[in-house]
């Protein structure tokens, strides 16, 4: 009887030899390559360490983090609410609110973010006198509200897009099969079509996120100080290089944080896919 349950056993296939081809050396080379600038930064900083340096500019640096996380997260949260209405004219029938937002996000999405701040910041300065008889000159003389609105504007074309995307990525029988069965649009959307278009969607979002972050950066040039305008004040008074370095390990840090915070919120919307 053994003899028979062991030939009936299924065997797995042994693991095909993984050959040294052209690509994959290159990979390892150029991961070599990386890692070895990070031993020379690494050596850099611990040659070059200053305490004092660190001591005098240590809180500009946590004042600048708390100014590019703050203005990330207003424009997050900002776009994600806009980009629920220019998603629903993307997706609509009406010829007029399709195009007017398809026109939205094309110019959001092909312009750089640099040029969209540039334009509300320093072009709505021309029509000061306009926005005073309107009283929102108050609003667009602050470099602040500024970056903010930029930002949001910006994030929400690709938030949009991202939700259009996610929500017809699912297949249109789910609709027609809960109509069948009397479900009402909005119960169909929120209970069948969101929790799965969340999955397809939330790589995406993170990739959002991400960019958003390192983009931040360019808020320096209109004198916000966040993470970057701190980072180039402090090295405009030390002319100390490892002012960026410090910098650098603060951005990766925060994507770092980001990207494991997406892989944890991705494990557990599908625990119920795992099996």
């Amino acid at each position: 009887m053994s003899d028979l349950a062991s030939s009936l056993a299924v065997t797995k296939p042994p693991e095909p030899a993984r050959e040294w081809t052209g690509p994959r050396i290159a990979g390892h080379i150029i991961l070599g390559l990386w890692f070895l600038i990070g031993l020379g930064l690494l050596a850099y900083m611990v040659r070059a360490w200053n305490p004092d340096l660190f001591t005098r500019y240590a809180p500009q640096y946590i004042s600048g983090l708390g100014v590019t996380l703050t203005l990330v997260s207003i424009s997050i949260v900002i776009g994600a609410v806009l980009s629920v209405p220019i998603a629903y004219a993307r997706m609509s029938s009406n010829r007029f609110l399709a195009a007017l937002a398809y026109a939205y996000v094309y110019f959001f999405r092909g312009t750089p973010l640099l040029a969209q701040t540039f334009l509300i910041y320093y072009g709505l300065g021309s029509f000061r006198p306009a926005l005073e008889s309107v009283g929102l000159w108050i609003f667009f003389r602050e470099a602040w509200y500024c970056a903010i609105f930029a930002f949001s504007l910006n994030t929400a074309a690709y938030q949009a897009e991202i939700l259009r995307g996610a929500i017809e990525s699912v297949e249109r029988g789910q609709w027609e099969g809960a109509a069948s069965l009397g479900v009402s649009k909005w119960i169909t959307l929120r209970k069948i079509i969101l929790p799965q278009a969340l999955i397809v969607g939330l790589r995406p979002y993170g990739n959002e996120i991400i960019l958003m972050i390192k983009g931040s950066a360019i808020v320096a040039i209109i004198t916000v100080f966040d993470l970057m305008g701190e980072t180039r004040r402090a090295y405009s008074r030390s002319f100390d290089f490892q002012t960026y370095l410090w910098a650098a390990i603060l951005y990766l840090t925060i994507v770092e944080m980001l990207r494991h915070t997406i892989d944890w919120i991705e494990r557990i919307i599908t625990r119920h896919l795992v099996r």
